[in-house]
C-alpha cells in the first residue's frame, strides 16, 4: 500500500471512531426521569418513567388505588377492577390540583398525575350513590 493512501485510511478511520464517540455521549441516560414534581402535573404515567418505579400507597374500600412514584415524586388514582360501572376516578393533590378518569367496570383506567413533591395527594371514587376515598399520602 503505497505511503499517501496508508495515511488517508487511518486518518478516515479515526474521524470515523471520533464520530461515533460523538453520537454516543450525547445519547441520553436510559435512567433519565421524564419529569419530577410540578413537571409532572397533567401527564399521562404511562407515557413516563414514573410508571417504572410506582407502587400502590393507599387503596379505598372500593378499590381506587393512590399510585406514587419516588423517583417522579408524583401521584395518580388507578382502578383495576370492581363490580362498578359508571364510576369516575379521581386524584387530588394538597394544592387544589386534580384529574378525573372514567372507569367502565372493565380493564385499568388511570387518571393524569398530580405534583406530589413535599405535600399530599389522595384518590377518590365517585358512583351514583356516593364515593370512597384513600387517606391522604
Amino acid at each position: 500500500m503505497n505511503p499517501l493512501l496508508r495515511k488517508l485510511a487511518t486518518g478516515a478511520s479515526a474521524c470515523a471512531l471520533a464520530a461515533s464517540g460523538l453520537l454516543m455521549a450525547s445519547s441520553p441516560a436510559s435512567a433519565a426521569t421524564s419529569c419530577l414534581g410540578s413537571t409532572c402535573t397533567g401527564k399521562d404515567p404511562s407515557t413516563t418513567t414514573c410508571q417504572n418505579d410506582a407502587r400502590t400507597v393507599k387503596t379505598a374500600s372500593w378499590g381506587v388505588e393512590l399510585r406514587y412514584s419516588p423517583s417522579c415524586r408524583a401521584a395518580w388514582a388507578r382502578k383495576t377492577s370492581g363490580a362498578s360501572f359508571d364510576t369516575d376516578i379521581k386524584v387530588a393533590n394538597s394544592q387544589g390540583a386534580s384529574y378525573s378518569a372514567y372507569y367502565g367496570g372493565n380493564g385499568t383506567v388511570f387518571t393524569r398525575m398530580v405534583n406530589d413533591l413535599d405535600i399530599t395527594a389522595q384518590a377518590c371514587e365517585q358512583r351514583e350513590f356516593g364515593y370512597s376515598c384513600t387517606d391522604w399520602y
